[in-house]
C-alpha cells in the first residue's frame, strides 16, 4: 500500500457532480484541481449501509475543507452510472457538495495497494495529498466499520501548520516549539 511520502498515483476516471443526467458527469484527473490540497477517500460499494454515513458526513464538512484549500473526492470501483443512480435515489447523497469518481478499471485502488482482490472493491481508504501530489496521510479502516470525517479535518489543519502538533491537537491550539 502506498503511505506517508509516496505520490499520489496518476489517474483519469469520470465523476459525478450532480443529479442531473445531462450534466452530472465529468471528467477528472491527477491534475484536476491542481495547486489544492486533495482528500480522497474510497467506499467498498455503492447502495450499501456504512458507506452512506461515511459519504454524507464527509459532505456535511466539504465547507470546512474547502475553506482549507482542499478538493474532496469520493472514489468506489462502482461505475458512473450507479454512482448517478445511488445520488438520485438516496436522500443524503442527494446534494451531495463533491465528485464521486469511478474506479471502474481499478487502476486507482490497485495502485494505492488499497484493492481487496478477493472482493473485487476497494478498502474504505482515506487520502490527504498536499499540492505537490505527495501523501501527507493515510487512513484504513475494516469493511464494517465508519471514518471519522472530523478526525480527518482535525488532521489536515494540524498538516498544514508544517508544526510539531501534539496528541489530540485542534487549530487554534498551541503547537510543539523545540529549543533552537
Amino acid at each position: 500500500m502506498l503511505t506517508i511520502g509516496d505520490k499520489f498515483p496518476d489517474f483519469s476516471v469520470q465523476g459525478v457532480v450532480s443529479t442531473n443526467p445531462t450534466t452530472a458527469f465529468k471528467d477528472f484527473t491527477q491534475a484536476s484541481d491542481a495547486g489544492k490540497w486533495k482528500l480522497v477517500f474510497f467506499w467498498p460499494k455503492d447502495f450499501t449501509f456504512v458507506c452512506p454515513t461515511e459519504i454524507a458526513g464527509f459532505g456535511k464538512l466539504n465547507g470546512d475543507f474547502a475553506d482549507r484549500d482542499t478538493v474532496v473526492y469520493g472514489v468506489s470501483t462502482d461505475s458512473e452510472f450507479v454512482h448517478l443512480a445511488w445520488r438520485q435515489n438516496h436522500a443524503d447523497l442527494k446534494d451531495l457538495p463533491f465528485a464521486m469518481l469511478a474506479d471502474t478499471n481499478r487502476r486507482l485502488s490497485k495502485s494505492l495497494g488499497i484493492l481487496d482482490e478477493e472482493a473485487g472493491v476497494a478498502k474504505r481508504a482515506t487520502f490527504l495529498v498536499d499540492p505537490d501530489g505527495i501523501i501527507r496521510f493515510v487512513y484504513v479502516t475494516d469493511m464494517s466499520v465508519g471514518r471519522n470525517p472530523a478526525e480527518v479535518l482535525r488532521v489536515l489543519d494540524a498538516l498544514q501548520t508544517d508544526e510539531l502538533c501534539p496528541c489530540n491537537w485542534n487549530k487554534g491550539d498551541d503547537v510543539i516549539k523545540t529549543a533552537a
